[in-house]
């Protein structure tokens, strides 16, 4: 979902955050008992969790795609794991960007599949069981870091450093998921996404019993940026948060004429696409979405249409290493094991 505005914090947080944090007591409540009441089960092969804290965008579906190559590179074969948001179909079924469009899968697992074989379900321990079948040795789920039902051998909580945690609220309160030190308590390491000026890092320590790796990351463009350099482009966007799309535009050199927001996941008509290339085009400018947005982009006009392509860059890949290889060298032995 996009955030309000409001969960940022600012004069109108102070206004209607408490008026709504009845609903956030009630909502809090509901978190806790859904975790008292399940018990997890296990999948029978390694489970990484990719989530995040607060509603909106953070950016964990790029690093979920990050630990899939990752993995890939160790001659392992993750399969991604996804609840198919924004999607009709509840799964388990294989995710196959050839035939499926987004409004069946959602427009994360049509991204997620393009780089590992990827499974939507919302029933997360049948989407897992449905994966090891199929030949996973690994499982990365893409969000359900507060779905219990699943257990998870390792769970990244990924915060966006500009944004943080917001005002530190619970939904519909503010952006908050669950109870920040809850959550920390389950997670294994933090991946905080882009500079930290909300103070993450210190925040995180300020609560953590005990330590856990801050793993610090940024979104990178993969063709390095020099195609951006002074081009006029109309910007738009269906995610958490599209200014920090729009700004990532302005940081690679692009001159943005047009600017244009959509709510999250939103279902793109190929008139609305045409109508934003004909006023890219009457600027004199280029008509640009994100990668999750052209998922959502009607076949007929996606060719009209460039795209934003990026990927994370670890401040420090040896972290992340440490923190993955013990279970890829789990699967290789596996594999010894099982083949003598």
């Amino acid at each position: 979902m996009r955030a309000p505005d409001f969960w940022g914090g600012g004069p109108l947080s102070s206004l209607l955050s408490p008026l709504l944090s009845p609903l956030s007591l009630i909502y809090g409540m509901g978190v806790r008992l859904r975790f008292a009441l399940t018990k997890p089960m296990r999948a029978g092969l390694p489970v990484v969790c990719v989530g995040n804290l607060v509603a909106g965008g953070a950016g964990k579906t790029p690093v979920a795609l990050a630990i899939g190559e990752w993995f890939q590179a160790q001659g392992c074969k993750p399969h991604f794991l996804s609840r198919g948001y924004g999607g009709s179909l509840s799964g388990p079924v294989r995710v196959d960007a050839e035939y499926h469009h987004s409004h069946e899968t959602g427009d994360e697992a049509l991204l997620l599949s393009r780089i590992a074989p990827t499974w939507l379900s919302r029933d997360r321990p049948a989407g897992a069981s449905a994966a090891a079948m199929a030949g996973a040795d690994v499982v990365i789920m893409d969000d359900g870091f507060q779905n219990p039902s699943l257990n998870k051998d390792l769970s990244l909580l990924v915060i966006d450093g500009e944004y943080g945690i917001g005002n530190g609220r619970l939904i519909p309160a503010g952006p908050l998921r669950e109870n920040m030190a809850k959550a920390l308590s389950r997670a294994n390491a933090v991946v905080v996404m882009g500079d930290d000026t909300a103070g993450v890092e210190t925040r995180v320590e300020n609560i953590l019993v005990k330590r856990i790796p801050i793993l610090g990351a940024r979104l990178a463009l993969k063709d390095g940026g020099k195609d951006w350099q002074g081009r006029k482009v109309l910007a738009f966007a269906g995610i958490g948060r599209p200014e920090k799309f729009f700004n990532s535009l302005r940081k690679a050199g692009a001159e943005v004429v047009v600017a244009r927001a959509f709510p999250d996941h939103y279902p793109y008509d190929e008139g609305e696409v045409a109508a934003l290339v004909e006023t890219a085009e009457a600027a004199g400018a280029e008509p640009v979405t994100t990668a999750k947005d052209a998922e959502r982009l009607p076949v007929n006009v996606q060719d009209r249409v460039r795209v934003f392509r990026v990927h994370v860059q670890w401040q420090d890949e040896a972290a992340l290493a440490r923190l993955l290889s013990p279970l890829s060298e789990g699967v290789v032995r596996n594999k010894v094991d099982t083949h003598g």
